[in-house]
């Protein structure tokens, strides 16, 4: 169930709530981002899925979230003698607060124009009521 503004200004939110509340991402999600930061290397999806001790097809699509969201970049391995698999590492953190600052940003001038949507809508409403009485 999603939160009110309220709810979430008035909640005890640490850094990692900025994945569930700017891209709706879920518990595995974040715990696959936290595995991800804490490895010494990155990880393929079947080392990723041992960590978490999930199965491979249900991290994949954690992954493919956090892939989506910009918070994990993929990595083509090349085998020596033909074929290839990929790993999976935490993005750049600057890159990360750069998009997520443009879209607060962009969130804040929306909610600045909605606002202002209200305003003129209820103002010229009561001013329509207020004719008719007369």
């Amino acid at each position: 169930m999603s939160k009110s503004v309220v709810d979430i200004l008035q909640s005890d939110m640490e850094c990692e709530g900025l994945l569930e509340c700017f891209h709706g991402l879920k518990a595995l999600d974040k715990q696959c981002f936290s595995a991800l930061v804490e490895a010494e290397e990155p990880l393929t999806i079947d080392d990723l899925a041992e960590v978490v001790d999930r199965e491979r097809s249900t991290v994949y699509r954690a992954v493919q979230r956090l892939l989506e969201a910009g918070f994990v970049e993929k990595e083509q391995i090349n085998y020596e003698h033909g074929g290839y698999y990929h790993v999976f590492k935490p993005a750049n953190p600057s890159e990360v607060r750069e998009n997520m600052q443009r879209m607060l940003n962009d969130w804040y001038a929306k909610m600045g124009q909605l606002i202002q949507e209200f305003e003129n809508k209820y103002d010229e409403s009561r001013k329509v009521s207020v004719q008719v009485e007369q």
